[in-house]
């Protein structure tokens, strides 16, 4: 099944570009199109970040998506303080250029949410995991496995936006949250997956694989 309930320009969205296109419209209308120019630019920089496509989802069973769009900047195996246990974390660095809907990245149910205040350092710094704001999601897969997906602030980004609730069932793809002008998504992994992309490698949400769960 695709999830896509939701337009193509993304309802976070739909404030900014309104204001931003009534501006450059009354800017255009009362100069010229040559004053009217940087503002045209900024409304069409505005359209691009709050793109929200439709995206394929892969049906083999097992698989780990993608939760957002970026740069895998991130593999490594260390403690997930989360569930209390060691883990592979694989993060993803949203700059202002990608689609910031985030997406599940599994079939499970959301068994903990906790939002977290902190620090608004660059996205891309190791330091942004543990002290950056962020909403860290605990999801139990059919086979009981679990994984922690955590929606990070970065330096511009301040408004994280989490739109589930402990208990509801969520399908690999569904949007299930936001965050505003770049930013950073962290996954804690079991240690026995199988991981399936590499760092640097630029992903896009729910299309692309990120791992697979032991059967």
């Amino acid at each position: 099944m695709n999830h896509y309930p939701h337009p193509i320009l993304a309802k976070e969205g739909w404030l900014f570009i309104a204001i931003s296109v009534v501006t450059t419209s009354l800017i255009w209308y009362s100069s010229n199109f040559w004053v009217a120019i940087p503002f045209i630019l900024i409304t069409l920089f505005i359209i691009q970040f709050f793109r929200d496509p439709k995206r394929n989802i892969p049906q083999e069973p097992n698989l780990i998506l993608s939760p957002a769009d970026g740069k895998v900047i991130c593999i490594e195996e260390c403690e997930d303080i989360y569930q209390k246990k060691q883990a592979i974390k694989i993060s993803i660095f949203m700059n202002v250029f990608n689609v910031h809907s985030n997406r599940s990245p599994i079939d499970g149910e959301v068994i903990k949410l906790e939002y977290i205040k902190g620090k608004f350092f660059n996205a891309d710094f190791d330091k942004a995991s543990t002290e950056n704001e962020r909403n860290v999601m605990v999801l139990k897969a059919p086979n009981n496995q679990q994984i922690t997906v955590i929606q990070i602030a970065g330096l511009i980004a301040r408004r994280i936006l989490c739109y589930t609730a402990v208990g509801k069932n969520l399908s690999k793809g569904e949007r299930y949250g936001f965050i505003k002008f770049g930013s950073r998504v962290d996954l804690y992994l079991p240690l026995d997956v199988k991981i399936l992309v590499t760092i640097g490698k630029n992903v896009k949400a729910t299309s692309s694989i990120i791992a697979k769960l032991k059967a």
